[in-house]
């Protein structure tokens, strides 16, 4: 009996209509998958339609200038669903693009290329010979299929491993206390992966903890935050973000802001019961998957999103916590419960000029409305001793500002503070010679104030309410005047607990 694909060859129809064009004289390309046998070309970039062997009538889609790594995509589990998907598209570039699309640039691109009467007829002859409907939902369809694809089954020929470098094997999958998610510290053991799939909505947002670890030293918890591609795309174009432009010239507003928009950024503390006793966080780390940039996603994020099965069509935050032990031994397993808290959102504030006591700033809360006044009670120009500085070679700014203030009314030590809109200066080389030329460093500079570090401290009580201080920027001369900004911090959700055992 003869296959689809063998009818719809007999139908000898004109496939180059359709993106389709059988085009046999033409040769194969370095990414052409070996055991490859194409099906049709779409007559630009070189971009062409294969069954590949060993996959049976699955239907690939090469594109030799793809980014590395986006050279082949699977575009339909056979010829049949291929037909369909192009009775519902009317063309195979659509189907070509859609592992790089989200859903509304797929629809764009159908509404802004309708069918001309040439494709309307092919498309007719498709479905009334060989009595084929369209795909229902052809995006979503391609977006499985690619998701629950394994890459690495693909052998090319010698041609594509010179001209593409070989992608680093991910390693096997163990993780340990005094580790993260590069590798391990010291020679500790590895620990028991204990597989939980819980699964639970925190602010809108869809959080997973597909397992815990148990070590010797103390648990190791993996919480993934499933975020859709459109609000990363969305992310991504306000601030006008790529692999190229990684945000390493905005400034530290735009950063505070950023930082406070990032939908792959988890700013988050927890703790954990178990069996009673209350663990605490002393270390984590993390990654991200982005698929805007799937390029771009590193090692250890492939890894964890292999390991744990997690769709790639979506962002993915992960965020790996670690909870010693309270005693040497390590306790049973019995009842275990996590409780996850919302760390404050910084938020940017005015600016302002205060430099003599007595001064007044009047300001409104942004997120209360409640209308308040910063007092200065003290501002005075100081300079660190030059023993704090280790550095054989290099120059170290000292000079500083201190300002003390009160809110009336007060607003807690988390929720305010003031800092300087200047970076510190940045260290400089010693001069040898009188004329030597200097060089500034890349050593940035925390240990007071500025953007750099820390810049409110509770300074204990006053008449007028609690007195608080801010410390500037440091710098190799004094500075003249100080431009000060305010930072609010919001706690913006509650928190949760969460039972796992």
């Amino acid at each position: 009996m003869a296959t689809i694909y063998e009818r719809y060859l007999k139908l000898n129809i004109d496939g180059s209509r359709i993106g389709l064009d059988r085009g046999e004289s033409k040769s194969n390309y370095f990414c052409t998958p070996k055991g490859a046998k194409v099906i049709g070309w779409a007559g630009v970039d070189g971009i062409h339609y294969c069954f590949v062997r060993g996959f049976g009538e699955m239907v690939f889609a090469v594109s030799p200038m793809n980014t590395p790594g986006n050279y082949v995509q699977p575009v339909a589990r056979d010829f049949m669903d291929f037909l369909r998907l192009l009775l519902a598209c009317g063309d195979a570039a659509a189907l070509e693009q859609v592992y790089c699309w989200e859903q509304a640039q797929f629809d764009a691109f159908l509404q802004d290329n309708p069918l001309t009467a040439e494709q309307q007829a092919v498309l007719d002859a498709i479905r009334e010979m060989l009595l084929l409907a369209p795909m229902e939902q052809p995006f979503a369809y391609i977006k499985k299929l690619q998701a629950g694809f394994d890459y690495s089954r693909i052998k090319y020929t010698e041609d594509y491993y010179e001209w593409v470098p070989a992608e680093p094997k991910i390693p096997e999958w163990r993780v340990y206390f005094d580790g993260n998610f590069w590798g391990r510290h010291g020679r500790e053991r590895a620990g028991k992966e204990i597989s939980l799939d819980k699964q639970f909505v925190w602010n809108d947002e869809v959080w997973y903890i597909p397992a815990i670890y148990i070590c010797s030293k103390g648990l190791v918890v993996d919480f993934c935050v499933q975020v859709p591609t459109e609000r990363i795309r969305s992310f991504v174009d306000k601030w006008n973000l790529s692999i190229e432009n990684d945000g390493a010239d905005f400034t530290d507003e735009q950063q505070m802001q950023i930082d406070g928009e990032n939908p792959l950024f988890i700013n988050i503390n927890a703790e954990v019961v178990l069996n009673g006793t209350v663990l605490s966080v002393s270390h984590g780390c993390g990654v991200s998957w982005n698929p805007c940039f799937p390029e771009g996603n590193d090692l250890e994020a492939k890894s964890a999103t292999r390991h744990y099965g997690l769709d790639p069509a979506y962002g993915w935050a992960i965020w790996r916590a670690a909870f010693p032990w309270t005693k040497k031994r390590k306790p049973p397993l019995t009842t275990l419960s996590v409780t996850l808290i919302q760390e404050p959102v910084a938020m940017t504030g005015p600016h302002f000029h205060g430099s003599a006591p007595g001064e007044r700033i009047a300001f409104t809360h942004p997120t209360t409305g409640a209308q308040h006044t910063l007092t200065v009670q003290e501002y005075e120009r100081q300079e660190m001793s030059r023993e704090h500085f280790v550095r054989q070679n290099q120059e170290l700014p000292t000079h500083y500002t201190v300002m003390r203030y009160t809110l009336s009314p007060d607003l807690p030590d988390s929720a305010f503070t003031v800092t300087d809109c200047v970076r510190s200066d940045q260290p400089r080389q010693k001069r040898t010679y009188p004329y030597e030329p200097q060089a500034s460093g890349s050593i940035c500079i925390g240990i007071i104030g500025g953007a750099d570090g820390p810049t409110a401290i509770i300074s204990g009580g006053s008449g007028q309410g609690q007195l608080h201080a801010a410390c500037s920027a440091l710098h190799f001369e004094p500075a003249d005047k100080v431009e000060w900004r305010m930072v609010f911090y919001e706690k913006r959700h509650e928190d949760i607990t969460v039972e796992l055992i």
